[in-house]
């Protein structure tokens, strides 16, 4: 078997392959790179695995007039700039001892030390500079049938890195056959190991949850997380019910900010930024505490509201209504009509404020259908500063 795609025939990956190979070291493409091609995908980034170290790397490429980065050289890593683009040049390695969260390795000339250290046989495929598929682990058949394994024993695997509970949900997520489900015996040993999960970072579980989140239908995935208590680790108070009728109700491209707040829960051990914290926040808190379609698109936009209005037919299983997002695209493109000036000097300080807020919420509640001068009436309600 062999693959063609254009980022392994381009100049600059194929430079990199003639650098290595220059200096007699091996030199093969590795993992998502060769996964995303056999599977017909677009492929994001270039992993080289080699038998040659770091400071070989380094000495080849710069021969070759590349640029180097060291960024990761104490784990083997070189990242070689070709034609401007990254490839990410690892040097084989095997686990001497790992934490759970962390592995100290030592170099390694042995391919198949190096793909044994992975997670899932479909990450272990490698191929070289024309393309052919090296298969070590005999990861090929689980990745036709698409079939997310452990490579060796998944408790194994998991204890080397906590964090492979959640990559084996989200590759499941993204990779996996719908139809086959999930892997028992990796299930059976995520479920077994869950405690670990309080090892990992912030950082590093938000960043698998959202990209679990992102997948076209995470909605079998995060069901397995629910069931066997996983989902209430890491999203304390979360509940994954409705979600596979948001997915279905969605109309664009996946966003995993609301799917989130489709489900709910703490999402501070998630580590989000201050923006997605928010958008996480008012749409959780917009779609279940009742605000009006013509409210919600003055105060969140018509974009968001539409997100929040689709979580509430989600969660009240009941089909989107036309006519509610019709009232939140008003609501968005209706300026409010008061301004501060309109109520001075009746109003001033405090009470103006008091007083602006007052007619704005007349106004939301009616629909925007509210006349000036019973805006500036209801304004004037409390003059007391």
């Amino acid at each position: 078997m062999r693959i063609t795609d254009d980022w392994l025939t381009a100049p600059h990956t194929q430079a990199v392959f003639a650098a290595l190979a220059a200096g007699g070291a091996r030199a093969l493409a590795v993992g998502g790179c060769v996964r995303d091609a056999l599977l017909g995908r677009a492929v994001a980034d270039i992993d080289i695995a080699t038998d040659a170290r770091p400071d070989r790397v380094v000495a080849l490429a710069q021969a070759a007039g590349l640029r180097t980065v060291p960024t990761g050289i104490d784990h083997g890593t070189v990242t070689v700039l070709s034609g401007g683009l990254p490839h990410e040049v690892t040097t084989f390695r095997r686990d001497e001892e790992t934490d759970g969260r962390r592995a100290t390795v030592a170099f390694s000339d042995d391919l198949t030390e190096d793909a044994a250290r992975r997670d899932f046989t479909m990450n272990a495929l490698y191929a070289d500079a024309t393309g052919a598929i090296i298969d070590p682990l005999g990861g090929l058949p689980d990745l036709h049938a698409r079939h997310v394994r452990f490579i060796g024993d998944p408790a194994a695997r998991i204890a080397e890195d906590y964090l492979r509970i959640l990559r084996f949900f989200r590759f499941t997520a993204w990779h996996g056959d719908p139809a086959l489900g999930l892997d028992a015996e990796g299930l059976a040993a995520c479920a077994r190991m869950q405690d670990g999960l309080s090892r990992l970072s912030a950082e590093r579980v938000g960043q698998e949850i959202r990209k679990l989140l992102s997948a076209p239908d995470p909605a079998p995935a995060m069901a397995a997380m629910a069931r066997t208590g996983i989902l209430a680790r890491v999203l304390p108070g979360a509940q994954a019910e409705a979600l596979p009728l948001l997915i279905n109700a969605e109309d664009g491209p996946p966003d995993w900010r609301v799917r989130l707040a489709l489900l709910g829960g703490d999402v501070t051990g998630l580590r989000l930024s201050k923006a997605d914290a928010r958008t996480v926040h008012d749409l959780a808190t917009r779609a279940r505490d009742g605000t009006a379609p013509f409210a919600l698109g003055h105060l969140m936009g018509a974009a968001r509201a539409q997100d929040a209005l689709a979580i509430r037919a989600a969660l009240t299983q009941t089909a989107p209504d036309p006519a509610a997002l019709d009232t939140a695209r008003r609501g968005a493109a209706m300026p409010f009509p008061l301004a501060a000036a309109d109520l001075m000097p009746a109003l001033s300080g405090p009470a103006l404020g008091r007083g602006l807020e007052r007619a704005r919420t007349l106004w939301l509640s009616r629909g925007g259908n509210v006349s000036p001068e019973a805006l500036i009436a209801a304004a004037r309600g409390d003059a007391a500063p």
